[in-house]
């Protein structure tokens, strides 16, 4: 170590009221080696905290470390004299005088040993926090870590530490303001001082960076050696072979003693020691936008004229603006790779993106491929889902789409089905046939429908090789989770146990339409898996044989490809149960309602 680590000459210029992460409790202690020992090295950091309305403020603006910090227990207390009772939260400044908010709990465990810290409930609930291993994250907004505890090995609380960013939001809604005590200690064990890296320091005292620093140097003998003495008293007035024996009042009599004196030395080496000790204040900014629901005035701008005309979100967030807004369909995905996002359909060309706030972004595809969204759906988000999806904003372009307009202007919703519910229900419709008529179940595991929705979707093809691993996606879902073992049981093929899954169910529908129909209808089928093949090792040549036996034409912008390729794979999944086990001709209508003009 050096002398600027001793000295704390960075750490004491760096305030918790500019940094990211502000602690609310601590008692952290690194350690190496004996502490008695030429070579120790200790380094310790403790912290307490309490928020104080601003009607005591003044009287907080005195209370310093003992008053508290780590020192200080953080429990509830009822007074045996006229019942009156300390709730768990307040901060008492003298006798039954509550003039603070204790943010982290104290709660001992004597039966089971340690004590446990517990953030303050209000903070957790006010600003909707769930916890998460050792963290309490905030599903509102992406699941940031909003406050975070850390544990020794033991299991024991050592640190418990918020964003300051909510922390302010929070402290602006109940209009408090944090005093953090803490205390720094290094300490180094040196065989003697003028060989080591402290040979010029002295001892000292000082205010520094609006905090007390000390620093000492002492013999290590001095710690820990010296005199030392004992007493030992003891009864001789009970008789041990008494049943019950009672020992009488405490006399010079039935008592008797021993006294033992010694010396404790052997320490050679020096103990440099530095401490700093600050108080400091984190102050909001009157400012709550998730706890009292102000406004933010950081909110982005939308383009919304051909022009590039821009408008701030306050301004589109009425249900009443009448605009629309454009953007790329990469939104869908970038937005799906967010914890808590969810991808709906509505109709062929509409859909819904439901978000960790709560709301559901109602969108269209136009003729161009973009992404229209009536502006207020946006407007509405919280401010960092606005922001991701500004950065995916586009001028006008393509006009707004048809059936988004018919759905929420002519009131006349379109009876279009999306494709990608048609693969889902035909999925399952096959696999309630293979139930009902085999008596097996069709699949190795249930069927996710969140996570086919967000995988095998047309917004997944953006160029060829994502359309190959839409493919693969698809296979996945589908011929991947084939229960072979029980396709083999009712197979009639000569080599059925060395058949795969799409071979074993193509043998089954042969069985009843014959060879040649059941190879067209798996054509599809066949074609996305070499398309998978071909992602893994691609050739020009194989590739378009592939696109061309799934049936995919190449003219279409990539978003259509993959449409199209859900499409077909899922028609042909559905003309495996149509053929096999018959369906109702409304799902067979369902299938000419998704197709394009």
């Amino acid at each position: 170590m050096d002398q600027d680590w001793i000295l704390f000459s960075r750490e004491t210029r760096r305030t918790f009221s500019n940094a990211t992460w502000v602690p609310l409790r601590a008692s952290n202690r690194n350690e190496q080696s004996k502490p008695q020992s030429i070579g120790y090295i200790s380094e310790s950091f403790s912290c307490g905290s309490v928020a104080f309305p601003q009607e005591h403020k003044q009287t907080a603006d005195q209370l310093s470390w003992m008053d508290i910090g780590i020192v200080r227990n953080v429990q509830p207390y009822a007074y045996k004299e006229d019942g009156y009772y300390s709730p768990i939260d307040q901060f008492q400044h003298g006798d039954r005088e509550p003039i603070g908010v204790h943010l982290v709990f104290e709660h001992p465990q004597p039966v089971v040993g340690g004590t446990l810290w517990i953030l303050n409930p209000d903070l957790v609930v006010a600003l909707r926090l769930i916890k998460e291993g050792n963290n309490w994250v905030r599903p509102e907004e992406d699941f940031v870590i909003v406050a975070r505890e850390t544990l020794d090995a033991e299991g024991h609380h050592r640190l418990i530490e918020i964003k300051r960013e909510f922390l302010m939001d929070y402290l602006a809604a109940r209009n408090l303001s944090l005093r953090l005590s803490y205390y720094r200690q290094r300490v180094e064990n040196v065989d003697a001082l003028a060989s080591s890296a402290y040979a010029n320091l002295t001892e000292q005292r000082e205010m520094r960076d609006h905090g007390r620093f000390e620093l000492r140097i002492r013999n290590l003998k001095d710690v820990y050696g010296g005199s030392w003495a004992s007493v030992r008293v003891w009864r001789t007035d009970v008789d041990e072979d008494e049943d019950a024996p009672v020992m009488g009042q405490e006399n010079d009599s039935n008592t008797d003693s021993e006294n033992s004196r010694g010396h404790r030395g052997g320490y050679a080496g020096v103990r440099v020691e530095g401490e700093f000790w600050r108080d400091e204040w984190i102050e909001h900014q009157k400012l709550s936008t998730r706890v009292r629901g102000d406004a933010n005035d950081v909110l982005p701008q939308f383009i919304v004229e051909t022009d590039g005309t821009r408008l701030p979100s306050a301004e589109l967030d009425s249900e009443d603006i009448g605009r629309w807004l454009w953007f790329r369909p990469s939104i869908v995905n970038e937005l799906l790779n967010h914890r808590g996002f969810s991808l709906e359909w509505y109709t062929s060309e509409t859909g819904g993106i439901r978000s960790t706030s709560g709301y559901v972004a109602h969108f269209g595809l136009n003729s161009i491929d973009l992404i229209t969204v009536y502006a207020y759906d946006v407007a509405r988000l919280a401010a960092w889902e606005q922001h991701i999806w500004v950065a995916h904003n586009v001028a006008p372009e393509g006009k707004v789409s048809s059936e988004l307009l018919a759905a929420q202007v002519k009131a006349q919703p379109a009876s279009t089905y999306a494709v990608e519910e048609i693969l889902l229900d035909s999925m399952r419709m096959l696999e309630e046939g293979f139930k009902y008529h085999f008596h097996i179940a069709l699949f190795t595991h249930d069927i996710d429908d969140e996570s086919i929705k967000q995988h095998a979707s047309r917004f997944a093809s953006k160029d060829q090789a994502s359309l190959l691993r839409l493919a693969k996606e698809l296979i996945r879902a589908f011929s991947d989770r084939l229960n072979v073992r029980e396709l083999r049981k009712i197979s009639n093929h000569a080599r059925k146990n060395e058949l795969g899954s799409n071979k074993l169910l193509e043998d089954i529908l042969s069985n009843k339409v014959g060879a040649d129909q059941a190879r067209k209808v798996f054509g599809v089928i066949a074609g996305a898996y070499d398309m998978r093949v071909g992602d893994s090792h691609p050739t020009s040549s194989s590739i378009g044989d592939a696109l061309k036996l799934a049936g995919i034409d190449e003219s279409n912008s990539f978003l259509r490809q993959g449409e199209q390729l859900i499409d077909n794979f899922g028609q042909a999944i559905w003309w495996v149960g149509k053929l096999l086990f018959g369906q109702p001709e409304n799902h067979e209508e369902n299938q000419n309602t998704s197709q394009k003009s």
